[in-house]
């Protein structure tokens, strides 16, 4: 159960954060935002405020932001179409009533003539009751498509996606994998905040239980100045050496309260596994590395950690694509559950340095230029740059279309691989 509630907040704060960045991003362009969802496929849960339904849906692969303008919209009232509209006080359209019209008893009967829901925002046709009568009604810019009883805001074109610069809609898609960036940052910072930054003073972090450095007595902040009566310079100095001696008996002489105490320590072998893919036995004690809470070090581990694990991400695709990294060695959402079971077990502070991880990577990969990623959204805003027009929306809608089978497909591989793993 553990491992389950903290799969969900893991995989709700990377795509909620995500999205985040799209919605932010494009309610500041102006652009009518539909939809908030977390995941794919049926509702689970529904909240509509202001403008946008925000909702939670079955699937956890993922999630969307539905921006007015990127699909067709909803309706397109053509001459003959019966329609009913409800209007305010000044004869202004509120609501459009396209099926189940005996539903609205106040509704007014028009039978289509000409109508705008996009630029000119009106609609023309034969009032019911009047069959020689012929009247223009305004629609408001807040006006609501009421179809099988669901209301749908309309979308005049100065607040769809497509009538943006290109600069905003830029934006708005790459607002989300840097989202992702940024949620990575903020929780290496709290970890520095709460844990503390690595250092590499000659000191002792925190003790772990039945480790031997506890049996030995040792305690969290013990100056090392020497092991064997070799001197002590820093932390890697003294992992190195108790590393380097697997159950041999070591001599530390340490500094406590500005006292010398000599301190014999048998580190416990145990074995691992190198780069090369080469076992190892390596000795432990069962002791972290020391730590401190500077301000201006915390704010540097932040960006030293994003840095470093998107070079260290990054460099692992490089070698995917080079044949180096095996795609049986991806992880799909079963692998990330298992592993994410493996973590929590460790404890609250790794837990949150693999959601920082997972965030990074998932920024990343949305930044690849595939179709139906972000990416691949960015890449053909490069080409409209270049070119100097929009390529058409239906080709490019057909190659996002064709990217996401094909990402649902790695997918299905990827879950397969990943059952295969771990359960059978």
């Amino acid at each position: 159960m553990q491992t389950i509630l903290a799969f969900i907040i893991i995989f709700g704060a990377l795509v909620f954060f995500h999205e985040l960045g799209h919605f932010i991003f494009a309610r500041r362009a102006g652009i009518l935002c539909r939809e908030f969802a977390i995941g794919f496929g049926p509702k689970v849960f529904s909240h509509i405020k202001g403008e946008t339904t925000y909702t939670i849906r079955l699937l956890p692969i993922g999630g969307y932001v539905r921006m007015a303008g990127e699909d067709p919209e909803m309706v397109d009232l053509k001459p003959g179409h019966r329609i009913g509209v409800i209007l305010d006080e000044e004869d202004v359209v509120q609501k459009l009533i396209i099926n189940q019209k005996d539903q609205y008893a106040n509704a007014r009967r028009i039978e289509v003539e000409e109508a705008d829901l996009e630029h000119k925002l009106f609609v023309r046709g034969m009032v019911d009751g009047d069959e020689e009568q012929i009247r223009t009604f305004s629609i408001s810019r807040e006006a609501m498509i009421v179809e099988n009883g669901i209301e749908t805001r309309i979308a005049p074109f100065d607040r769809q996606f497509g009538s943006k610069t290109l600069p905003q809609r830029t934006m708005a898609i790459f607002a989300g994998p840097m989202m992702n960036f940024v949620l990575a940052f903020v929780v290496f910072l709290l970890i520095g905040i709460f844990q503390g930054v690595p250092t590499d003073a000659p000191k002792l972090g925190a003790i772990l239980e039945d480790g031997a450095a506890s049996s030995a007595g040792l305690q969290q902040g013990d100056t090392i100045q020497s092991i064997n009566g070799e001197e002590m310079a820093s932390w890697t100095e003294i992992r190195d050496v108790i590393q380097a001696n697997p159950a041999e008996e070591l001599t530390f002489t340490i500094l406590r309260d500005e006292s010398v105490y000599e301190v014999k320590v048998t580190p416990e072998p145990q074995t691992v596994e190198d780069p090369n893919g080469e076992q190892l036995e390596i000795g432990l004690v069962g002791v972290q590395a020391p730590t401190e809470k500077d301000p201006l070090g915390i704010v540097s581990y932040g960006f030293t950690e994003t840095a470093y694990w998107t070079k260290e991400i990054i460099y692992l695709l490089g070698q995917l694509v080079t044949g180096q990294f095996s795609i049986d060695m991806l992880n799909g959402p079963v692998g990330i559950y298992v592993t994410t079971d493996e973590v929590a077990q460790t404890g609250l502070f790794n837990l949150m340095k693999w959601s920082a991880l997972l965030s990074i990577n998932l920024g990343i990969m949305n930044l690849l230029p595939i179709p139906a990623l972000d990416g691949g959204r960015l890449l053909f805003f490069l080409v409209e740059a270049i070119r100097g027009k929009p390529i058409d929306r239906h080709k490019e809608g057909m190659v996002h279309f064709v990217g996401f089978a094909l990402i649902m497909l790695l997918m299905l591989v990827v879950t397969w691989n990943d059952i295969q793993r771990f359960f059978l």
